[in-house]
């Protein structure tokens, strides 16, 4: 009997809100969250299309993040360079399109390079390095052969004579001055380079790179060296 009047007694002292809270207790749950469902359709859907737009939005930003990598990857590191003309075959070919490097770039004897110009030809010319500054060149006509710091220049890539018959008009100095390179092509008999006024020795400010892979056509697809 005492624990019976103990328990209305607690019951009668609960609070309005805790009794409150054991009648929305009692709702049968399915028909509760049904109703809140469409009570909050409307927040539903404006949430939905607001996370629409934030994903439309983190593609945007993505996308212009990986143009500007791109870029500047172009700009500073690497750039696709077409081959025109045939004065670096059998290396290179007409058409030919390679990958030339950029970056804190120095030019070495035997690189092949891309360069903006010559000293009286305004258009790019692709050729390959054959001394630097500070080293003495001798074009040996007489008996075909290219002289660097006194050495015969081994010249594996040149399939036949070093020079074809071909003798330049440019007056080449013994000793290539500071920021200069001397460049021919490996088609001698037809190419136009520093054995021409038209070319002469280059200035290295005017190098754009270093080729480095035929990128296309794919079945020439390799590297150069």
């Amino acid at each position: 009997m005492n624990e019976e009047k103990t328990f209305d007694t607690l019951n009668e002292n609960k609070s309005e809100e805790q009794q409150e809270y054991e009648v929305v207790s009692d709702i049968n749950p399915d028909l509760y969250f049904k109703d809140n469902e469409k009570l909050g359709d409307d927040k539903f859907l404006t949430q939905k299309s607001d996370g629409v737009i934030s994903g439309i939005y983190d593609w945007i930003r993505c996308l212009t993040f990986a143009i500007s990598i791109v870029v500047l990857c172009l700009t500073f590191v690497f750039r696709l360079v077409d081959v025109s003309g045939t004065s670096m075959q059998e290396t290179l070919h007409n058409n030919d399109m390679v990958l030339v490097t950029n970056f804190m770039y120095t030019p070495k004897n035997g690189d092949i390079v891309v360069i903006s110009h010559g000293a009286e030809y305004e258009k790019p010319i692709i050729k390959r390095v054959i001394a630097t500054e500070g080293q003495s060149i001798k074009l040996d006509y007489e008996n075909d052969r290219i002289l660097v710091d006194g050495v015969v220049y081994e010249e594996s890539y040149i399939p036949g004579s070093t020079f074809e018959g071909e003798i330049g008009d440019y007056e080449i100095p013994e000793v290539v001055p500071e920021g200069k390179i001397f460049v021919l092509g490996d088609n001698r008999k037809v190419s136009l380079d520093s054995r021409k006024k038209q070319i002469g020795l280059i200035d290295v400010d005017s190098v754009i790179g270093k080729a480095q892979f035929v990128a296309f056509p794919f079945n020439d697809f390799g590297y150069l060296y």
